[in-house]
């Protein structure tokens, strides 16, 4: 069935009632920060009385068992054993739970992208300030090709090599938050596997975005992997999977923060660690990520429900990541046409093979002071249009990154396009408040 055909039976604006949007609000950026559907507010309000109701008993008790169906639905989504998934909050906290729990020796290296995420590169920063570890940024400026990525990892691990250290681990995307692009993670992966060096994917817009051949652990086998599932999977922020598979289990001792399922490692004389949680017959790695903290777990339980709704009401994986696919292509061009500029996009035109596109504003960097600029433009639209897209500094211009999502269609851009020509046109003019200055008429 052909996009158009699924636009008008079951995408577009008419399914704006299944969420939870305010009256005429339009989301164009919806990889920010996510948002779930009615049914899964029903699903996750419905766990949160349920704790509130018998807190002891559902705490030790009913949650572990929910978690494991939780777990086991999003192990069949990645094709991955479900003894090899957990759920953490997020992606960061997912990268950093990878790289705390790491022994680096010195001469360690690892290696990440100039458009790694920022709070991620901090992460890394953060690792070589308080280890032995070293890092190497892979410096670029898109649009590269694929191949020159490809390359500039082979180049940077015999680069480490050829000063005698060790390339210890690979920090890359799935697909790029600033700006919205896919990178080519597979070929990444096979360079890992070549050269014996550990791969760690921060596949924050994956689940939900891509098509599941792409996030499939059985054929990509990453040594590290973890993806939110509150972005583009309608699970309730915040709720990421972590997939680590059992030769490594034994590396990640440690949760964040370290709680009960830490076995610390045997001392003489030392009493064996204690954990006050019921016993079961789960793997160490498991137990471990079953209960850190006490935090609202809710979210967890939600994964079930929403992987129905993507089904039932859907289609599907593989139908959602279509026509997000072909709405984030037709929305850059639509978008690109209205402001007379360019959209992102590499010789292999493959940037844009996710639910992404990111088209140049028509602004004058010389003339823009500072980003005082772009808050007034972000304010104007969330305040006195009732929509939100993404403004972006990258490569020395303005951009906005557009996110396709089903309860979106090509007119709700067309729309956006015409109020980023005007703002932009206001900022040219000089004809625009301090950002703190912009009141909602709504």
């Amino acid at each position: 069935m052909q996009t158009q055909e699924l636009s008008s039976q079951r995408y577009g604006r008419k399914l704006r009632s299944d969420f939870l949007f305010a009256k005429d609000f339009t989301n164009m950026n919806h990889g920010s920060f996510g948002t779930y559907p009615l049914t899964v507010r029903d699903t996750f309000r419905s766990f949160q009385d349920q704790v509130e109701a018998r807190p002891d008993p559902f705490i030790f008790y009913d949650y572990p068992v929910l978690l494991d169906e939780a777990r086991a639905e999003v192990a069949k989504l990645l094709n991955a054993p479900v003894g090899e998934v957990v759920f953490v909050p997020n992606a960061t906290t997912g990268i950093n739970t990878i790289l705390r729990n790491l022994v680096f020796q010195p001469g360690d290296v690892i290696i990440y992208f100039a458009t790694t995420y920022g709070a991620c590169q901090k992460s890394v920063t953060y690792i070589t300030e308080t280890t032995p570890a070293e890092d190497f940024k892979i410096q670029y400026t898109y649009p590269v090709s694929d191949t020159f990525l490809v390359d500039s990892l082979q180049d940077a691990i015999s680069e480490i090599r050829n000063q005698g250290k060790n390339p210890r681990l690979a920090l890359f995307d799935t697909v790029v938050s600033m700006p919205g692009v896919r990178m080519p993670y597979e070929r990444f992966l096979a360079v890992c596997k070549r050269e014996g060096i550990l791969s760690c994917m921060d596949a924050a817009h994956a689940i939900g975005m891509l098509k599941p051949k792409d996030v499939d652990m059985s054929i990509l086998q990453p040594d590290f992997f973890v993806s939110n599932c509150h972005k583009w999977l309608y699970v309730p922020r915040g709720c990421a999977v972590l997939y680590v598979p059992t030769k490594h289990h034994s590396m990640m001792r440690s949760t964040i923060p370290t709680s009960h399922g830490f076995i610390p490692t045997p001392r003489p004389g030392a009493a064996a660690a204690y954990n006050p949680l019921p016993t079961n017959n789960k793997s160490p790695f498991v137990v471990n990520f079953e209960f850190v903290g006490t935090i609202d777990n809710a979210p967890y339980l939600c994964v079930p429900r929403a992987i129905q709704y993507r089904k039932e009401r859907l289609g599907g994986e593989e139908a959602v990541a279509d026509y997000l696919w072909t709405l984030a292509r037709r929305s850059g061009q639509i978008v690109c046409k209205i402001l007379g500029t360019e959209v992102l996009e590499n010789e292999d035109n493959t940037l844009q093979n996710c639910a992404f596109s990111n088209v140049r504003l028509p602004l004058d960097a010389a003339a823009i002071q500072s980003m005082a600029e772009t808050h007034w433009m972000l304010r104007t639209l969330f305040y006195q249009h009732n929509t939100s897209m993404v403004v972006l500094w990258y490569a020395g211009v303005f951009w906005t990154r557009l996110s396709a999502q089903v309860y979106l269609e090509e007119a709700d851009f067309e729309r956006g396009g015409h109020l980023l020509l005007e703002l932009c046109g206001r900022v040219t003019n000089g004809d625009f408040l301090p950002a703190c200055q912009v009141q909602s008429k709504l």
